[in-house]
Formats: structure tokens, sequence, C-alpha cells
């Protein structure tokens, strides 16, 4: 009996250590030197790479999925698809990494991915997003996987570029004329429109005379253009305009 009680733990060692064949040297049990050879194995680039733009498109079209906008009240929401897609990344990354280099990689990852998540205030899913995938780069740099970290920094980098060239904001304006609110409204998003601004959501509230609209700027916007196109919305209509950006 003592013998089956040990036969899941030698079978577990077995696992882990034939999984991290691909990282550790078989006769000395050491990490392997870096593989700079991995920059010329154009068929890992080239699957490395398409199995990274999968794993985004795939992302990005539950992300933005139509119905998505009707759902968004603050901007925490409209930043959502991106951490979808910045999440499926990751995930490729670390599926990369042990299809290649063996599963002792995924055991590790996940339990810094842990760390970070629960032991780590980022101040949001975006930015928790972000130190993951920088903690996943420097763990597959320092594994002596050179290639890998490259294509995955060139990808992020493209990707944050991405991102932000047209961040979310919200704007709120409040102090509304009493009984003008739809109207002001109206006036407040056809300024919007007719500076380039793509309305994510727009909430409306009676009560306190407010409305809000969630938008995202056009690429070469200035806000302080766009805050002055909307302070000379009619005076019947007029309220106070306030900002929040992502």
């Amino acid at each position: 009996m003592a013998a089956l009680g040990l036969f899941p733990p030698m079978l577990l060692a077995h696992g882990l250590g034939s999984a991290g064949s691909g990282v550790f040297d078989a006769s000395t049990g050491q990490l392997k030197p870096p593989d700079w050879a991995g920059f010329l194995d154009t068929h890992f680039m080239v699957d490395s790479l398409g199995a990274l733009l999968l794993a985004t498109v795939l992302a990005a079209l539950i992300g933005y999925h139509p119905m998505t906008p009707r759902t968004v009240d603050t901007l925490s929401e409209a930043d959502m698809p991106k951490v979808h897609i910045m999440y499926a990344f990751v995930a490729a990354v670390i599926g990369l990494a042990v299809r290649e280099f063996g599963m002792v990689i995924g055991f590790v990852v996940f339990g810094i991915g842990g760390l970070i998540r629960f032991r780590t205030d980022a101040g949001s899913p975006r930015d928790t997003g972000r130190l993951i995938v920088v903690t996943l780069i420097g763990l597959v740099a320092g594994l002596g996987l050179p290639a890998l970290a490259v294509i995955t920094t060139v990808f992020v980098y493209a990707l944050i570029f991405l991102f932000d060239a047209r961040p979310a904001s919200r704007v709120r304006v409040e102090a509304l004329p009493e009984g003008q609110l739809i109207a002001a409204a109206a006036a407040y998003r056809e300024i919007l429109e007719s500076q380039g601004c793509k309305i994510i959501s727009e909430r409306k509230s009676f009560a306190k005379s407010r409305v809000d609209f969630v938008i995202r700027p056009p690429r070469a916007s200035n806000r302080d253009r766009l805050h002055s196109a909307l302070c000379e919305v009619h005076i019947d209509v007029r309220g106070e305009v306030g900002w929040e950006v992502e």
C-alpha cells in the first residue's frame, strides 16, 4: 500500500520532468543556454505569429460583439474588449510556451499570474493584463527563449499602439435647464458626432438633470477643442461639461 501511495507523486514528477525537457538539460537538470537560433527558425516564427494573431482576432470578435455597447455604462466596461484581447493573447503565449518547451512553463506562469492578479493592486483589469504580459515576457526571456520573448513584445507593442490611439472618455453634462434634458442630450450628441466621436453609450438621469456620454474620440482629436465645441451649445440647453478619461 505504501508503494501505491508513492505511485501518483512519482508519475507527477516524471511528467514534470519530461514536460520540462525542452527547457532543462536532461543530463545536468540545469536550464539550457539561450536559444538565439530560434530567430532563424522560420516555421516557429510564422507559427507563433499565426497563433497570436488567431487568438487576438477571435477575442476581438467576442469583445466587440455588436450587442456589447448596449450594456456599457462606465469607462471600465467600455475598455473590457481590450482586456479580453489582452488576456486571450496572454493565454496564447502560454500555450506556445507549453507546446514548444514543456508543461512546467505553464505551471510557473499560472502561479505567477495568480500571484499578480490577487496580490497586486494594478488599478484596473487593463493594467493587470499588461502587468501579466510584461512578467511573462521577462519569464520567457529568463528561461532562454529570446525569440518568443521578442515576438511577444512586438505584438504587445502593436496592440497597445492600436488600443491607446482612441482611448474611451466619458462626457458628463450636469446642471441642465429644467425640462430640457432630452433636447440638451440631442444637442450635445449632435456636436459629438459632428466632431467625429463614436458614441458608445448614452445615459440620461432625469432626477439629476444629467446626461452621460461614453465616447471614443477620433485619432487626431484635441480634447480642448472638443470641450470648446461642447461649451458653444445653445444657452437654452447648456449645462456644465466634465470629462473622465480611461
